[in-house]
């Protein structure tokens, strides 16, 4: 498998896009199968300032990743061009309509919606999934922040069966090493390997690679 692209996108901000792209970019550098590339198409660059921290932490050689910046309609090219020389490139897109996230979803393999179990994300998430189903890009949603024993969730997990969306079976949960770990240019597969984050970001991983392969 070579020169698979996985968009990250959802129109309500506050999902969580960045950390889950992060984690995933580590979970499949670590695996050591191929190269991977993160591109950051959001305007805030909140997965910029990760990478940057990332390589004061590890320094610019030893972060395990390629780096690039896009906006717009460029980010078609960009990222194709990495996908030439990785197996992996994932886009994380800005939260906003049609024209800035278009691009991505459209040379997109797969696209992750991140979306937290209540019904406001729920709702968010129409048009980021219309965008998809009309560029015929696969994908797949991915319950983010989920809190302990919420009857909330399982409600959210019935609308969602009743409905025939695509949803991930791995989650993740709303735990703190998320956010340190990301506070210190790193992920909490490397800052918590034993930890049920660092499990949860392996095996969505793990999932979504299954499916790309299956595709």
């Amino acid at each position: 498998m070579s020169g698979k692209i996985i968009t990250i996108a959802q129109q309500k901000g506050g999902s969580g896009k960045t950390t889950i792209a992060a984690h995933l970019a580590v979970a499949l550098t670590r695996r050591g199968d191929y190269p991977v590339a993160i591109l950051d198409v959001d305007p805030q660059g909140s997965l910029g300032s990760w990478f940057e921290m990332r390589e004061e932490m590890l320094g610019e050689s030893e972060t395990g990743l390629s780096f690039r910046t896009s906006s717009g309609w460029g980010v078609r090219r960009e990222a194709r061009n990495l996908a030439r020389d990785h197996g992996i490139v994932i886009v994380d897109t800005p939260p906003k309509t049609d024209s800035d996230v278009k691009p991505a979803i459209e040379i997109a393999d797969l696209v992750l919606v991140p979306i937290q179990p209540t019904p406001v994300d729920l709702w968010a998430t129409d048009r980021t999934l219309d965008i998809a189903d009309r560029e015929r890009s696969p994908a797949l949603l991915v319950f983010n922040r989920v809190p302990p024993r919420a009857a909330l969730t399982q409600e959210m997990l019935d609308a969602i069966n009743e409905s025939s969306l695509p949803l991930a079976k791995s989650r993740i949960g709303n735990r703190t090493a998320y956010a340190s770990s990301m506070g210190k240019g790193k992920t909490a597969i490397e800052t918590e390997p034993s930890s049920k984050a660092s499990a949860e970001a392996s095996a969505l991983t793990e999932e979504i690679l299954a499916r790309l392969l299956s595709g």
